[in-house]
């Protein structure tokens, strides 16, 4: 199978992040990223009282993710979603609050090793990069359709390519000749668009233009900007949201929402903090944690994780204790 292969990023913090808000008979963690479910699985096994909500928008995902998970019977539910769709995803499974909601960000180790999925440059492939491959428009269609300006601000703000308009020029040139449709053909614009020197460092040239077009065909940042509040207004007294991201614009993103969520709006100076004026939420970690050099060898995708968690303290009017 192909779940045991993959090996999830920061497992043990991670599980010990969640671990002191799954004790309780019936605590509910959502996965929102559940993937082949690695942290889910450690989740079941190590917190034997919690259950877990595992959302995936990849429908080839969640079928391995519930096979794996199978043994555990009823403690785990699968359900195919965005993960933004949180609120009515509780909404239908009768929640109306959760005790832990868990996200790993960017695309899984198994949509990068099955080639019809064009998420690797590695090897030809069709341009596709959809997570759900069921809809929505494909790497190709952006390519092929989007104009210079567009295609420059894609590649730029998603992958930080310095060269993003030179590539996106060339680009447009090349699909008046014939439409982009598989990875090859892409990778050989970019060896010729960016310079000798540029393409010896930095890791393949391909990396960042391929993120870019991941991150657009899913449209990834505007969907978290929406998730994280409401995994946020999802969470019990004494709750969590831990969150692993591997790029800088989502790290930002959640350490901006965590920021905002924890702020104090008691004036600086004030002598005494009056009472119900604290924050309703405080952060768990001091900054973004990142792996050590050992994990960083044995699972090189961890080099560039940034994990955050931050818990609700108090309640609010429309959160009630429990689930």
């Amino acid at each position: 199978m192909a779940g045991p292969r993959h090996v999830p990023v920061l497992l043990d913090r991670v599980v010990a992040l969640l671990s002191p808000c799954l004790q309780e008979p019936g605590s509910v963690l959502v996965d929102a990223t559940l993937g082949l479910g690695g942290h889910t699985e450690a989740v079941l096994t190590r917190c034997e009282l919690a259950r877990v909500v595992g959302i995936d928008r990849d429908p080839a995902a969640l079928e391995l993710a519930r096979t794996r998970l199978a043994p555990y019977g009823e403690r785990f539910t699968g359900v195919h979603a965005v993960y933004d769709e949180l609120p009515d995803v509780l909404d239908d499974l009768g929640l109306a609050a959760v005790d832990a909601v868990f996200f790993d960000l960017g695309v899984s180790s198994m949509q990068l090793d099955v080639r019809e999925r064009g998420f690797a440059y590695a090897e030809d492939a069709p341009l596709d990069m959809r997570m759900d491959g069921t809809s929505g428009p494909t790497a190709a269609d952006v390519l092929n359709t989007y104009s210079v300006a567009d295609l420059t601000r894609v590649l730029r703000d998603y992958g930080e390519e310095r060269f993003a308009r030179k590539i996106a020029a060339a680009v447009v040139r090349q699909r008046e000749q014939a439409p982009f449709t598989t990875s090859a053909r892409l990778v050989e614009l970019l060896y010729a668009e960016i310079p000798a020197p540029a393409r010896r460092t930095g890791g393949h040239p391909a990396k960042r233009t391929f993120q870019a077009l991941r991150m657009e065909v899913n449209d990834e940042l505007a969907v978290l900007r929406r998730a994280i509040p409401a995994a946020i207004d999802a969470i019990a007294v004494g709750g969590r949201v831990v969150v692993e991201s591997y790029h800088s614009l989502e790290d930002r993103l959640v350490k901006h929402a965590f920021a905002e969520a924890t702020r104090s709006t008691v004036p600086e100076d004030l002598p005494f903090l009056p009472e119900g004026s604290a924050p309703a939420l405080r952060l768990v970690t001091r900054g973004a944690e990142r792996a050590d050099e050992s994990e960083i060898a044995q699972n090189p995708r961890a080099a560039s994780v940034r994990l955050r968690a931050l818990e609700r303290v108090s309640p609010t009017t429309h959160l009630p204790r429990g689930a």
